[in-house]
This record gives structure tokens, C-alpha cells and sequence, in this order.
């Protein structure tokens, strides 16, 4: 008899690995699943400091430092989890290989448990090393999980495959995140104004990064919050101020007649009449640009950083022309002021 039973669950357990085996795959979203940590979020990188590549061969040795990596690794920084959750979302739609949909739910229960009371994201989460617990907008990293949980509300971009228990647990967060831009939008004498790239969790003050990320007004994240707002249906009347606020800002701030040439010898602004473009950074109060060194010296001018920080950040950009010349003038042609 007992060799009957384990007969029986010898050929279930073939027939299973069979059914898995010919289930469409997709390398990518198999890679994704591999790395994916314990807590449900994605490293940016190892434990060793290596980068995650899903184009590296999952060889014996990369699969023992991916086995090693800790949730403390868990971030929204650089793209990652956001970038696996909406990879996984496709495959799933594209393989019907529910192991792809299970891990970016894992995903989602993990972004949507990293949410702050007041509404923002840290860049990593539990790690509160550092800066690591700021309400973070830098390089997108909020604005990211945000577009993926208005995805789930809307039912849009693929998401209508998630399990339709999530939309109300995304309505939620979405609602929290967008009352968080709009209480740390920065004002200056009462006048509204952009946003910063990180905040302290508890006061809600704009706070410093790395030494060369000073607390300033910080126009590229700016422009992906303004952007985010702008994909709101039926937006409140305190959404469409925060909105024209910005805009008025970047309009009033641009420098025109420039481009930031970017280069290993020297990167320095050129006279480019076809040009617009904007700093990086911005002191707080009298929006002029700042730059910000390694030794946490903060300068006015970008001739009077060390050459390693001069050409190894993006200290101008375009970042706003596209939003004040095209987008926000199609926003408002529908939603009004």
C-alpha cells in the first residue's frame, strides 16, 4: 500500500513539472522571479555590490550571491521593484504563466506595505539606513510605484490582470500618496512652487541625499510628479493648483538660450538659441541653481566644483521644456485652470 502512495505522488509531481514545463516563459520574467527577495521587493543590487543584470547567465556562482542577498536590499531606487512589477504584469498577460502574476502580487503586497502613513515611500524599505527612509521622489522612485498603483485603480497599462482585490487597496495608497505631493510641494512666502528630490519621513521638510544632493528644489523629479498629477481624472481644485503652480515655476525659471554639454573633460552650459533648459538643483528660497560637491560644500557656480562631480552628474537639463511647451497645454485644454 505504501508503495502504491508514493507511486501516486511520484507521477502527480512528474505530471505537475510537466504542466509547468510547457507553460509559456518568457527568460526575462524567469530571471525576475529568481531575484526577487524574500519580502516581496527587488535589490538594485547584491549583497557583494554587484549590479543586477537580467542579461548575466544565472550561473552557479551569481545564483549563490542572489541567495545571500538580504531584504534589506529591497528598494524602489534605480527603478527596481516597480521595473519587476510591471515586466511581470506583461509576461503574465503575454505567457498566462501564473508564476509571473503570483510574484509581481508578491511585489505589490510588498510596495504597498512600504507606504508611509502620510502617504510617501522611502528609497528602501525596512533598510532605514541613512537616507535610505526619506520620502523619496528622487529619480522617480515614488512617482514609479505611484503610475503602478493608479494603473491598478483604473484598470489600465495591462494591470486589469491583478487580482480585483488590489483596486481598493490602490485607491487607498494613491489617495494617501497624492495628499503626500501636495503637502510637501515647497512654497515660498506662500507661493507654491516645485518639489524637492527627498524629505524627511517625519517633519515632511525638504532633506539632503548624498553630499553632492543638497535639500533644494529639484526640477527633474519635479516634472514626473507633475506629470503623475496630470494623469488624474476629475483632478480636485488643490491637483489643478499644484499643477499650474509648477508650470508657472519652470516657465519663470528656465534659462533660455542654453544646453548642457556633458562630457568626460568639462561639461559646461552652451549658447544654443533652439535651447531651454533648467538646473538640476535649486536653493529653496531664492531659486537659483546650486550644486553640491563630495565634501558636502555647496557652490553657485558649476566651475567651482571638483572635476570628478563637474562631469559626473547631470547638472542641467531640458526636463521641463516638453511639460510647459506640449503637455501641460494639452492637460489644460481638457481640464481647465
Amino acid at each position: 500500500m505504501m508503495k502504491i502512495k508514493i507511486l501516486f505522488t511520484l507521477i502527480c509531481s512528474t505530471l505537475l513539472l510537466s504542466c509547468y514545463a510547457q507553460q509559456p516563459t518568457d527568460s526575462t520574467a524567469d530571471k525576475m522571479l529568481v531575484y526577487q527577495l524574500g519580502n516581496g521587493g527587488w535589490p538594485k543590487q547584491l549583497d557583494d555590490k554587484s549590479v543586477v543584470n537580467y542579461g548575466a547567465a544565472l550561473t552557479p556562482e551569481l545564483l549563490a550571491k542572489i541567495k545571500a542577498t538580504k531584504d534589506l536590499h529591497a528598494t524602489f531606487d534605480n527603478k527596481a521593484t516597480s521595473r519587476e512589477v510591471v515586466y511581470l504584469v506583461k509576461a503574465y498577460k503575454k505567457t498566462q504563466n501564473k508564476a509571473y502574476l503570483a510574484a509581481a502580487e508578491k511585489g505589490l503586497d510588498y510596495i504597498l506595505s512600504a507606504q508611509y502613513a502620510n502617504g510617501g515611500w522611502p528609497q528602501y524599505y525596512p533598510d532605514k539606513a541613512s537616507y535610505r527612509s526619506e520620502i523619496t521622489y528622487n529619480d522617480d522612485a515614488m512617482i514609479n510605484v505611484l503610475n503602478i498603483l493608479q494603473d491598478i485603480a483604473t484598470q489600465t497599462n495591462d494591470f486589469e490582470v491583478v487580482n480585483l482585490a488590489y483596486i481598493k487597496k490602490a485607491e487607498k495608497a494613491v489617495t494617501k500618496g497624492i495628499d503626500c505631493i501636495l503637502k510637501t510641494q515647497v512654497k515660498q512666502n506662500g507661493t507654491l512652487s516645485i518639489w524637492a528630490a527627498q524629505y524627511d519621513k517625519d517633519s515632511m521638510l525638504p532633506a539632503k541625499a548624498r553630499a553632492f544632493e543638497p535639500a533644494s528644489l529639484s526640477t527633474s523629479e519635479s516634472v514626473g510628479i507633475v506629470r503623475f498629477l496630470m494623469r488624474l481624472k476629475n483632478p480636485s481644485p488643490e491637483v489643478k493648483n499644484a499643477i499650474a503652480a509648477a508650470v508657472k515655476w519652470f516657465d519663470t525659471y528656465k534659462i533660455v538660450g542654453y544646453r548642457f554639454d556633458r562630457n568626460k573633460n568639462i561639461s559646461a552650459l552652451v549658447a544654443d538659441h533652439t535651447a531651454n533648459t533648467w538646473a538640476r538643483f535649486y536653493d529653496l528660497d531664492k531659486n537659483t541653481p546650486i550644486f553640491g560637491d563630495r565634501d558636502n560644500t555647496i557652490k553657485t557656480k558649476l566651475e567651482e566644483l571638483s572635476p570628478e562631480r563637474r562631469n559626473g552628474y547631470a547638472w542641467y537639463g531640458n526636463w521641463g521644456q516638453k511639460l510647459i511647451e506640449k503637455e501641460y497645454p494639452k492637460w489644460l485644454s481638457t481640464n481647465g485652470k
